[in-house]
């Protein structure tokens, strides 16, 4: 089945109708979401209003992800591992990585282990965590930290998503030339 006949896959680089405008607590905002290298370069990039959820945006990043090989080759499109927070933390997302055979390093949150707990033997084993691969988590957060280095990227000033989104994509070409 091609990417475009998949009914998972979501064109990121489309005008949203809301512009990916959305109010959060602090008024107007827009999200980036980006899957990056272990280096912080970007290889994927999204857009989505600002009240807007991180865990529902991993499929559609997945669905676009593809790193071209170096020799020949098909591009990989499947990551070694996930690092991610707690808001990552669902059924359907470790079911997602285990299809994939994605290593998921995602912490569970204090809810999802107390609700296991209380059903018992019932509940099923914890999922595998690994508290030292979690610590290259910041890889991530120091990549969304070189975007609002720019001011037009920390202050969005564009109407369109489309132009927000291509100038985080030409900031993430000025992180890949660097390296």
């Amino acid at each position: 089945m091609s990417r475009g006949a998949d009914p998972n896959y979501k064109d990121l680089r489309a005008e949203p109708p809301d512009h990916a405008l959305g109010r959060s607590r602090g008024g107007l905002s827009t999200k980036i979401h980006q899957l990056v290298d272990g280096q912080g370069r970007p290889l994927v990039v999204a857009v989505t209003p600002g009240q807007a959820g991180d865990s529902p945006m991993l499929k559609p990043l997945l669905a676009h992800l593809a790193v071209q090989r170096l020799g020949p080759g098909r591009p990989r499109t499947r990551p070694a591992a996930v690092i991610a927070d707690k808001a990552y933390s669902s059924r359907e997302i470790r079911s997602l990585l285990r299809s994939k055979r994605v290593k998921a390093v995602i912490p569970q949150p204090a809810d999802q282990v107390g609700h296991r707990r209380r059903r018992g033997s019932r509940g099923g084993r914890p999922p595998l965590f690994d508290p030292a691969t979690y610590k290259e988590r910041n890889v991530i957060e120091r990549s969304f930290n070189h975007h609002k280095q720019w001011r037009g990227l920390a202050t969005r000033y564009d109407k369109l998503a489309t132009v927000y989104r291509g100038g985080i994509v030409l900031r993430a070409i000025t992180l890949w030339l660097r390296q």
